[in-house]
């Protein structure tokens, strides 16, 4: 059973409007996008892992969230006044980011300076669509069949000192955390901090895989790949930090497959002052401080068909 945990801080969890209030002047703006539902219930709850996070954040000093569902913007003008864009959805060819004129309109973002980051899924599109403008905007990206998804416990027992680490304690968590990602050339797998000519990389939480683990099986496809075998004992940067040399700052965090990880007040905070500090708002000593319960956990998950019972397929 999930531990339970304090009530919210900032009230009950009620449902949040996907488009919210005209930002006032002055107040920094994140546009946060929630992706379609997928995948079986309690993984890639895009919706209501949004709509958490959302609400942890309501009362955070000089910050607005325009929140949306279904991948993309109900309207492409909330982007106008946007400091930052965060994505949480599935990614590859179905990227929201990659859909339609999106990689132009964010690329016109990120020329004003706009932040960016993905979650999840989300952190992997294409080498041919979306890799080079991911590499550019946030650091690094995911492609299939070169990096793998494992479901692994990863220890971080060793943080770096950024305002995304405010206030987080080492922990562990059992997620569907990516491995062997592209990083910028000057970065290898990543697991220092590297300056780039003016643009800097910061690896936020970073972990060496099992044995286990490098041999599989992966999600999909299920591996193991030769070369991720031979770097057994390397440890893999999980979510990271880019601050670009237009101002803009980007970061990737790829774990939130299970929803309930939301529920671990330090993988909580973590992606909690990763979003403000994405804004270009300061991040406090302690960090975002933030209370769920498991019926905040509970709340507003998309309705999905059960898995079906092993054996009860038909068979072809």
């Amino acid at each position: 059973m999930f531990p339970r945990l304090a009530l919210l801080t900032v009230g009950s969890l009620l449902a949040v409007s996907s488009t919210q209030a005209i930002t006032p002047d002055g107040r920094h703006k994140l546009v946060f996008i929630a992706g379609k539902p997928s995948h079986p219930p309690g993984m890639h709850e895009f919706h209501a892992g949004t709509m958490l996070l959302t609400q942890c954040l309501k009362d955070f000093p000089n910050l607005v969230i325009d929140r949306h569902d279904m991948g993309w913007v109900t309207d492409e003008a909330t982007f106008a006044d946007a400091d930052a864009v965060v994505i949480y959805a599935d990614g590859g060819k179905g990227h929201p980011a990659v859909q339609g004129n999106h990689l132009e309109t964010l690329r016109k973002l990120i020329a004003k300076g706009v932040g960016f980051g993905c979650m999840h899924y989300g952190v992997e599109v294409q080498a041919d669509l979306g890799g080079k403008e991911f590499m550019e905007w946030t650091g690094g990206y995911y492609e299939s069949a070169y990096s793998c998804n494992p479901i692994w416990d990863a220890h971080y027992t060793s943080l770096p000192a950024h305002p995304v680490t405010s206030g987080v304690k080492p922990f562990n968590t059992t997620d569907e955390w990516y491995i062997h990602m592209h990083f910028r050339p000057a970065f290898g797998h990543g697991n220092e901090a590297t300056q780039d000519g003016p643009a800097k990389f910061v690896p936020i939480l970073v972990s060496p895989p099992s044995d286990a683990t490098r041999d599989g099986p992966y999600v999909a496809p299920k591996g193991p790949y030769p070369h991720i075998q031979a770097e057994k004992g390397v440890p893999e940067t999980t979510m990271w930090t880019l601050e670009r040399p237009d101002g803009g700052r980007g970061f990737g965090f790829t774990g939130g497959h299970f929803h309930k990880n939301w529920g671990n007040d330090d993988v909580r905070k973590t992606v909690l002052n990763a979003l403000v500090w994405v804004t270009k708002l300061e991040v406090p000593a302690g960090g975002v401080e933030s209370h769920v319960t498991e019926e905040n956990l509970a709340k507003n998950l998309d309705v999905k068909p059960l898995p079906k019972a092993k054996g009860s397929e038909s068979k072809k």
